[in-house]
């Protein structure tokens, strides 16, 4: 099996579910990451935890865990055909009963698991190893 190298960050991240056609609030800032997936029955929001409203329909606290790419490699390359990396990090995940919420980019995976299980994310991937290591700010 592959190992992966993931790096954590230290923002606590929170998802917000709102109703479809949903514009974009000015509360949902920009932070280490900041999705938006519409529907046609939702718009729903990963962005910073610290200025969601109470009344927004949310669910927080996240930490985001992102798969580094090994430089020069096209991994992640949608057109690379790679298959199986969110298998190899999340099959972890499940033996150990960590819930996750995961997200692709053109670049990478994301994976958001509730803050307190954060260290038990990164002890089951740990030992299956994969490797963990702080996120660098860009």
């Amino acid at each position: 099996m592959t190992s992966y190298t993931l790096s954590r960050f230290p923002e606590t991240l929170a998802v917000v579910q709102l109703g479809p056609g949903a514009e974009i609030p000015t509360w949902a800032e920009s932070s280490s990451i900041f999705s938006v997936t519409a529907t046609a029955t939702e718009t729903s929001i990963v962005c910073a935890a610290r200025s969601v409203p109470a009344k927004a329909r949310h669910d927080k606290p996240y930490t985001a865990f992102v798969v580094v790419p090994e430089a020069g490699s096209a991994d992640f390359d949608l057109s690379s055909g790679v298959t199986g990396v969110l298998v190899a990090l999340l099959a972890p995940l499940a033996d150990a009963g960590v819930s996750v919420f995961a997200l692709s980019t053109f670049g990478t995976d994301w994976i958001l698991v509730p803050k307190n299980d954060a260290d038990k994310a990164e002890e089951a991937w740990r030992r299956s190893g994969h490797a963990i290591a702080p996120a660098v700010p860009a």
